[in-house]
């Protein structure tokens, strides 16, 4: 989960890097500076300046691009072999109580949350009135009436609209609050969230508390004494590799992330997450996901629940099941493109020059396969593994070939 591009900036410094980031990532919608009065902080910006943070707009925020003079491909690196730590503290906490909480949330996405056991969590949408995704989320079950759900911080003014609108329309209907019960809602505002990702992660997070690790595996959390803190844990991340996030009340999150941030983790910055994210098949809102592509599209079908495929009883059924039924017209898929990096826009076409079939929709070098990598979206028919196509890099067309997802094998933990 993510949000729009970041500006393009910085460039001689990721340059300096022997890593041009990608421009598709570092492209936001407005030219501003870090030290723009209208971007708001997160609780570790002080933390961020004081460890030589790169800090540029996103997402509303002043968020670090990367430290010092680690580039983003060492950054990236040091995940895929070690460990690293992230500051998300932009995403939006929220909390949803009440007696018909799992019912209201079943009806504002197609996941099968009442087969969730507590403490277990799943990728999940949001969807609108036509099936089109509002924002993708992480909802986590604590009981029946209670769970914990982590937004995108580029869509938080209209995700929380459409909560405040949801919730009203909810509680005030006999047969939805009335008859399944009211539901509450609580932003944890001022939260801190961080992301401890690699495969070093479990044995550094391991030797700071007297939790047993291993019985929290890919998807699971629990309340985990850290150094004397009881910290809300998740298994799981942005990047493909096994590690955690870990939300923090205010006052507490700079002394967590310090206790966090000793060799061998390495504070990384948006560079490297955006690179680790795209070789994982994750998806960037606001890229490779909008309100006009339903789940059936985005390949994500495998977050509707089987049972809701049939029965339906969430907003934007009609949508979704119209494209369960018939097939999408596109879907989203991976790309190796020869000879130089397709950027989001680039146009795919049928060989030797014919039709547009499609366009990407993120790209990068990739830095652990030392190939081009994009995700796009083609007309169905095209998107079937091995498929060659053609991508418009720069007013010239260079070969491209249909590639499973993710382009990185993911290492979760699963016990």
């Amino acid at each position: 989960m993510s949000t729009r591009p970041l500006f393009r900036l910085l460039r001689s410094d990721l340059r300096a890097a022997t890593f041009r980031a990608p421009t598709s990532t570092l492209r936001l919608r407005c030219m501003a500076t870090a030290a723009d009065t209208n971007l708001a902080r997160t609780g570790l910006y002080d933390f961020h300046v004081a460890n030589g943070a790169k800090m540029v707009p996103f997402a509303g925020y002043s968020m670090p691009l990367s430290y010092g003079s680690v580039g983003a491909v060492a950054s990236h690196h040091h995940v895929r072999e070690s460990v690293g730590l992230f500051d998300v503290g932009h995403m939006v906490q929220s909390n949803f109580r009440g007696p018909g909480a799992t019912a209201f949330l079943e009806w504002l996405t197609p996941s099968s949350l009442s087969s969730l056991t507590p403490y277990s969590s799943t990728l999940s949408v949001l969807l609108n009135e036509s099936g089109g995704i509002i924002d993708d989320t992480i909802i986590t079950k604590h009981a029946d009436d209670a769970w914990y759900v982590v937004t995108n911080a580029g869509r938080r003014e209209r995700d929380l609209s459409w909560f405040a609108s949801k919730l009203s329309e909810w509680n005030a209907n006999p047969a939805q609050g009335g008859k399944l019960g009211q539901v509450e809602h609580e932003v944890l505002e001022g939260w801190g969230l961080l992301a401890l990702q690699g495969p070093e992660a479990a044995k550094y997070l391991q030797g700071l508390t007297s939790f047993d690790l291993r019985a929290l595996t890919f998807g699971k959390s629990a309340f985990v004494p850290i150094e004397g803190f009881n910290l809300h844990v998740a298994r799981g991340g942005y990047t493909g590799e096994d590690g955690f996030e870990i939300s923090i009340p205010p006052a507490h999150t700079a002394e967590v992330a310090e206790l966090l941030s000793k060799p061998p983790v390495q504070l990384t910055g948006l560079g490297a997450r955006d690179s680790l994210r795209l070789e994982a098949g994750m998806c960037l809102y606001g890229q490779d996901l909008d309100e006009q592509t339903t789940p059936v599209e985005a390949r994500l079908t495998w977050v509707i629940g089987k049972e809701r495929r049939e029965s339906g009883g969430f907003i934007g059924f009609e949508g979704v099941a119209k494209h369960l039924k018939d097939g999408p017209p596109r879907r989203r898929v991976g790309l190796i493109v020869e000879g130089a990096p397709a950027r989001q826009g680039a146009k795919i076409v049928a060989p030797e020059g014919g039709e547009q079939i499609g366009s990407v929709t993120s790209g990068i070098p990739s830095p652990t396969l030392g190939k081009n990598i994009a995700m796009g979206y083609v007309k169905s028919g095209w998107h079937k593994k091995g498929t060659e196509v053609e991508v418009d890099v720069r007013n010239k067309l260079r070969k491209g070939v249909i590639t499973p997802l993710p382009f990185v094998k993911s290492k979760f933990y699963r016990g």
